[in-house]
């Protein structure tokens, strides 16, 4: 598929929408066209066909959004080598007796570097030639050069054995260099969606081995309270010695050794996914991050024998309490985040060093999806601190501590290595951030909508469902500040990924959500929220995070006048809709008001922060209180970009209105991935499954069609993420017709958007048609089997 299929002008009527128009006369900027949630005059008029819909630009000249409701992180993150850069590192440790660390690389790179602040050079250790997860060094490496490394024994197919850890030995140079031909498989196990893979070694000189419960969703194998599997549970195995025919020993004083039908490998149990732990140098105490399933994440002492609940618990939560449970007590977390701040937990180390002297003793964890960095103190008997140390833009994915205790951290899509330092005093603003939208600045009359002058109302070409809701959306960039069009592009750059605009300090993008009380009746509507995305701009390049959003909810109260600020937390309130089509004429519908950190997860670095204003979103026509025009024109016209368009609207890329059923059936499926998925299902964004639903990328690009799923099978018979003519084995369809465990999206929304999943299985369907196939760029199958002849 190629960006020409995406340049077809939707022929469908714009929308009317709210919004300023501005002429000059007498010097005056005057306002015309104002219109209300059910309508107005303006609305009834014959719209006017016009090359710009806006005739000069309106500066915002009222905002008050400044700063931030919350109180400033007590730290900040600084690279700790600017200079040294990794391809998706996921694995950090220090090499005992050497000056040097090791970086580990998804892909299977193996790196060692001399740990000096200008270093620039990395000096390959080992290719593993396949996705790593983990690694450890022996505690002798200096001597025998031996490491251990977790990965995934058969690229991108699960199987019965899945996850492989292996034993590689590295000459006795510097730096390091150890072959692929000296591996050797010391333990495997079988792996899904959690493949597990953390590996350190103990104070007590015996591995330490993290497994996952194999499964992508609600331990479909029901291995967390099984003793006589590896999956589930976390492992200790002595590997400087080999016993009955293993390349590895078992530990006499471990806890299930002699128990009929238990693995003696096993040292605790009853996890999901251990993401990274490690030992208190001081006390030796374990300590583990928990990635939970929908609703908490933990961190958690792990003790000899432990059972950590999963799956008849989440955390301290019931989860499938009718499971047959182990044979030992359940043990509860230390902490547990909720999902409102936490997503995907990554465990860290205690502080022992010395350049932050309030962390001392402190247990330092983060989270992946939204990069806010914690750490909680442990006395052994309570938690007596908890708190937030920084909110940060990176993907934090695995931690180091070096020999001084000093605590060091991974960003996975940046690829560099950073540290925390105090963040200096903030500059008290002007003004209190604004606890009222009616405070804002963003509206003239808030009773009414009515916008501000200088705020410009937006449409964009395929809308993220939102549970039925209706959107009215304005840009509001303040003064006379200018976007630059087109001006972000890491990490996935054009022609397949769409390129992001980089706007000006301040710049605030604004949603308003409202709901039909009665199904079908637009007058019915009453407004929920309003979103709004703060930028700030941050010094350096795109690639170390160069801008920041913040993103706030204004929740509107009854009587429909102004909007109150959410506090950090989200909020779910049940609201019941009038239905000739529900049993008695009413349904209850749970609104998610959403949490901060929650705006996080989807408006990320990878996919440009702003995920509507774009351009492939915003080239179409918008009508301008009735003057219709093309966005990109209109926007140019006014000078709102930095220089003006590098080619018409008509030359530039779009994707299609998934609702316009003028348009072609897989132009229209794509877009709505795109709109829906693509902010997670793309390079670095987050999903955790290898596909991509990027509308620009070619469809055999995608990694979609006929990929075994990694997240579990959900009951479906050998199902695949796209089956080609067969939606009922498609995953992407099953996951979306869901409102159970493992419901995509898996944040935002409530109810599932049946006319699009019925969009969605045609096209699947459609996909089994030679004539389809061609129209979305695939070969017949003769020709692909020519093709690897």
């Amino acid at each position: 598929m190629n960006t020409r299929c995406y340049r077809i002008q939707s022929t469908q009527r714009p929308r009317p929408w709210i919004l300023f128009r501005s002429w000059a006369a007498g010097g005056v900027a005057a306002l015309l066209a104002l219109a209300s949630i059910a309508g107005s005059a303006a609305e009834l008029a014959a719209p006017v066909r016009k090359t710009s819909g806006l005739d000069t630009r309106v500066p915002w000249t009222s905002s008050r959004i400044q700063g931030s409701p919350d109180p400033a992180s007590p730290y900040r993150t600084r690279n700790a080598f600017p200079n040294l850069k990794f391809h998706e590192p996921l694995a950090l440790a220090i090499v005992p007796g050497m000056k040097r660390w090791i970086v580990a690389e998804r892909g299977g790179k193996i790196w060692s570097f001399v740990p000096e602040a200008g270093q620039s050079n990395k000096d390959l250790l080992l290719d593993v030639g396949r996705p790593v997860f983990g690694l450890a060094l022996h505690p002798k490496f200096h001597e025998n050069g031996i490491l251990f490394v977790t990965s995934l024994a058969v690229p991108g197919e699960p199987s019965p054995i899945g996850t492989r850890m292996s034993r590689f030995e590295s000459k006795g140079s510097d730096p390091p260099v150890a072959k692929i031909a000296s591996e050797r498989t010391v333990l495997e196990w079988q792996s899904g969606g959690h493949m597990g893979g953390c590996l350190q070694f103990g104070p007590d000189g015996f591995l330490y081995v993290a497994t996952g419960d194999g499964s992508g969703i609600a331990d479909s194998l029901l291995t967390g309270q099984d003793l006589s599997d590896l999956p589930g549970s976390m492992l200790r195995v002595d590997v400087d010695r080999e016993t009955d025919g293993r390349a590895y020993a078992i530990p006499a004083d471990n806890p299930f050794v002699g128990r009929a039908g238990a693995r003696p490998e096993i040292w605790s149990y009853g996890h999901r996914q251990v993401w990274r732990f490690s030992f208190d140098a001081n006390t030796g105490r374990l300590y583990a991050g928990e990635v939970g399933q929908d609703l908490w994440e933990m961190v958690y002492v792990i003790q000899k024998g432990g059972n950590y609940g999963w799956s008849v618990k989440e955390g301290t939560h019931p989860f499938r309490a009718e499971r047959p449970l182990g044979p030992t007590p359940i043990l509860p977390p230390l902490v547990e985040h909720s999902h409102n701040d936490f997503r995907s937990i990554t465990g860290g180390y205690v502080y022992h060093g010395s350049r932050l002297p309030d962390l001392k003793d402190d247990y330092i964890y983060a989270d992946y999806d939204t990069g806010k960095i914690w750490s909680l103190r442990y006395d052994g008997t309570r938690v007596s601190r908890h708190r937030e140390l920084s909110d940060t833009q990176f993907r934090i994915v695995s931690f180091g501590q070096d020999a001084k205790g000093e605590v060091y951290f991974l960003d996975f899509p940046g690829g560099g290595i950073h540290e925390l330092e105090p963040a200096p005093p903030e500059a008290a603003p002007a003004r209190p951030f604004p606890r009222k939208l009616s405070e804002t600045g963003l509206f003239a009359s808030t009773k009414n909508h009515q916008p501000a002058p200088g705020l410009i109302s937006y449409s964009v070409n395929a809308q993220l469902w939102s549970d039925g809701a209706h959107k009215e959306r304005f840009i509001a960039v303040p003064g006379d500040g200018q976007i630059e069009f087109d001006g972000v592009t890491y990490p996935q750059p054009p022609p397949h990924a769409d390129a992001g605009w980089r706007f000006p300090h301040d710049t605030v993008l604004v949603k308003t959500f409202s709901l039909e009380m009665e199904a079908g009746n637009p007058a019915s509507r009453r407004r929920l929220e309003t979103r709004i995305m703060h930028h700030k701009k941050m010094p350096g390049t795109e690639e170390y995070g160069d801008q920041f959003w913040r993103g706030y909810t204004y929740v509107w109260n009854d009587d429909q006048t102004d909007a109150e600020l959410l506090d950090a937390d989200g909020l779910d309130r049940a609201f019941t809709i009038r239905d000739a089509n529900a049993p008695g004429g009413k349904r209850e519908q749970v609104w998610r008001f959403p949490s901060r950190a929650e705006c996080t997860l989807c408006h990320t670095m990878s996919s440009k922060y702003a995920l509507g204003v774009n351009t492939i979103q915003m080239n179409r026509d918008h009508d301008y209180g009735g003057a219709v025009a093309n966005q990109l024109a209109t926007l140019d016209h006014i000078g709102l970009f930095t220089k003006r368009l590098p080619k018409p609207p008509s030359e530039l890329p779009r994707i299609v209105d998934y609702a316009d059923a003028s348009q072609p059936l897989h132009l229209r499926a794509r877009a709505y991935l795109h709109a829906n998925c693509a902010h997670c299902h793309q390079k670095w964004g987050g999903g955790n499954a290898d596909f991509q639903t990027l509308a620009l990328l070619p469809v055999d690009k995608t990694g979609m069609l006929d990929t075994r799923p990694g997240q579990g099978v959900f009951g479906l018979r050998d199902p695949r993420v796209i089956v080609p003519g067969e939606p009922a084995r498609s995953l992407v369809v099953h996951r979306m017709n869901t409102r159970e465990l493992g419901r995509m999206p898996h944040v935002g929304s409530n109810v599932v958007d049946a006319a699009n999943v019925a969009l969605l299985r045609r096209w699947i369907e459609s996909l089994a048609d030679p004539a389809e196939q061609a129209k979305n760029g695939l070969a017949p199958p003769s020709e692909k089997a020519a093709n690897r002849e």
